[in-house]
C-alpha cells in the first residue's frame, strides 16, 4: 500500500507528462479493440449478406464464384442455367421456393437485376431481416424499375424518375435500350448488402430489351416499341441463377446432390454460409496485417511510456536518494518504478476501453446507416479481456527496466552533486 501511495503522489507531481501517457496508451488500445470491433462486424456483416436462403444454384463453377456475380453481383457467370432447369429445381419436393436472377446490363455503374416480385419476399439479410421500401412498391408492369438506396442517393432519383439500362457493365454504356425507359417504382430501404447498389426490375424486362437484339447489338431495321412487347411472351430461356429455400434443412445435402447430378446440363448448388466462410478465408490475410499493425502501436506506445520514465530517471534522482535516506530498500525503489508502469498502462487501458465503447455508442447509428456495417456493442469477449490483461503485464514489465536502472544506484551516488 505504502508503494502504491508513493507511486500516486509520483504521478500527481508529474501530471502532464503521465497523462500523455495514458493517452498514448489509451489510444493504442482503442485501436487494438477497433480493429477487432470492425473485424468481428465486418465478418458478421459479410456473413449476414444473405440469410434464409439454403442453397444457390448456377451454372457450374467454384463455390466462391458463384457466390460473388449471384449475390455480391461481382463479377460475370461462365455460362448461364435454362428456364425448364429452373422449373425443374423449383418443383423439387424439398423445395419450399424459388427466386430466379438474371444478370448481363447496368445502368450507371450499377447492376441491373432481373427477377421476381418474390425476391422482395424471400430475400433477407442480417438473420430474418427482409426488404423494406423507403417509398413507392415492387414493380408490377414490364418497365417498372426499383432502385437500391445507394442508387437513388447516388444518382438523386424519386418516384416516376425515368431511367434507361445500359447494355453490358460499364459506367459509361455505348449501346443503351433508351426506346424502352423504366420508371422507378419503388426506392429500398438501406441494408448494407449489395442490394443497396442495385437496379431490380421484372425477369421479363431482361427479355424485353432484349427483343430487337442480337449478339450484344439492335438487329439493323428492328424496333420493336415499348407496347408491342407488352403483349409479347416474355418468358426467358436462361437466367443466371436462383435462391432456393427448402422444407426442411434436413434437405440440404439432398437436394445439393440432385443438383450438382443434375443429367440435363452441368450445374452447381452452393451453400452461401460455406461459400461466404471460403471467400473471408482468401481476403483474411488483410485482417491479419491490420492486428498487427495495432499490436504495434500498443507496442510504440509502451515503449513511450517507458522512455518518458527513463527520461525523468535522473530528474528523479535526488528523490531516490531520500526515499533510501529514510530507510526505503532498493526493492521499494524498484517497486515504485515498477508500479507507477503499471498504473499508467491500467489507466490506459481503461480509458482507452471507455472512449472506443462511448465511440461506437455514438456512431453506431450513423456506421450502420452509411456502410451497412454492423459493429457490435457488447460486453468484452473472452479474448479482449485477456489481451487488455496482457498489456497491463506488459506495461508492469516494461517499467521493470527504468526500475532496475533506479534500483542499481546507491544511495551515495544520489546524494552526490553533479556540476
Amino acid at each position: 500500500m505504502i508503494v502504491i501511495r508513493l507511486a500516486l503522489q509520483s504521478l500527481r507531481a508529474r501530471w502532464l507528462t503521465a497523462l500523455l501517457s495514458v493517452l498514448a496508451i489509451a489510444f493504442s488500445v482503442m485501436l487494438l479493440l477497433g480493429v477487432e470491433k470492425v473485424r468481428t462486424g465486418a465478418r458478421q456483416s459479410f456473413a449476414d449478406t444473405i440469410s434464409g436462403t439454403d442453397l444457390i444454384v448456377g451454372a457450374r463453377s467454384g463455390g466462391v464464384q458463384l457466390l460473388l456475380y449471384s449475390v455480391f453481383r461481382i463479377g460475370n457467370a461462365t455460362n448461364n442455367m435454362t428456364w425448364q432447369s429452373y422449373k425443374q429445381i423449383a418443383e423439387l419436393p424439398d423445395v419450399a421456393w424459388s427466386v430466379p436472377m438474371s444478370l448481363g446490363d447496368s445502368h450507371q455503374g450499377f447492376r441491373v437485376l432481373g427477377t421476381t416480385p418474390e425476391f422482395f419476399t424471400h430475400y433477407s439479410y442480417r438473420g430474418d431481416q427482409q426488404l423494406s421500401f423507403a417509398a413507392g412498391a415492387a414493380f408490377s408492369d414490364v418497365f417498372d424499375a426499383v432502385l437500391g438506396a445507394d442508387v437513388a442517393a447516388q444518382l438523386g432519383y424519386e418516384i416516376a424518375d425515368s431511367i434507361v439500362i445500359g447494355h453490358g457493365l460499364g459506367s459509361v454504356s455505348f449501346l443503351d435500350h433508351g426506346d424502352k425507359p423504366f420508371k422507378v417504382t419503388g426506392i429500398l430501404e438501406k441494408t448494407g448488402t449489395p442490394v443497396d447498389r442495385t437496379v431490380l426490375v421484372g425477369l421479363g424486362a431482361i427479355e424485353a430489351i432484349h427483343v430487337d437484339w442480337q449478339r450484344g447489338a439492335p438487329v439493323p431495321g428492328q424496333n420493336v416499341s415499348a407496347a408491342d412487347v407488352r403483349a409479347m411472351d416474355l418468358t426467358p430461356d436462361s437466367i443466371t441463377a436462383m435462391l432456393v429455400g427448402l422444407k426442411s434443412r434436413l434437405a440440404i445435402f439432398r437436394v445439393q446432390r440432385a443438383v450438382n447430378e443434375y443429367a440435363a446440363e452441368p450445374l452447381s448448388a452452393i451453400l452461401p454460409g460455406a461459400a461466404l466462410q471460403e471467400l473471408w478465408g482468401l481476403v483474411g490475410v488483410a485482417e491479419t496485417a491490420l492486428a498487427a499493425v495495432s499490436a504495434m502501436v500498443v507496442v510504440t506506445a509502451l515503449i513511450g511510456m517507458v522512455t518518458m520514465i527513463l527520461t525523468t530517471l535522473n530528474e528523479r534522482r535526488r528523490e531516490m536518494a531520500i526515499l533510501r535516506s529514510v530507510g526505503a530498500s532498493p526493492r521499494t525503489v524498484l517497486g515504485l518504478l515498477a508500479t507507477e508502469a503499471g498504473m499508467l498502462t491500467l489507466a490506459g487501458v481503461i480509458a482507452g476501453t471507455g472512449f472506443l465503447y462511448a465511440a461506437i455508442a455514438f456512431l453506431r447509428p450513423w456506421i450502420d446507416r452509411a456502410y451497412g456495417l454492423n459493429l457490435p456493442l457488447s460486453v468484452p469477449t473472452w479474448w479482449e479481456l485477456t489481451t487488455l490483461c496482457g498489456i497491463v503485464i506488459a506495461g508492469f514489465l516494461a517499467g521493470l527496466v527504468p526500475a532496475f536502472l533506479a534500483y542499481r544506484r546507491s544511495l551515495a551516488d544520489g546524494m552526490t552533486v553533479r556540476v
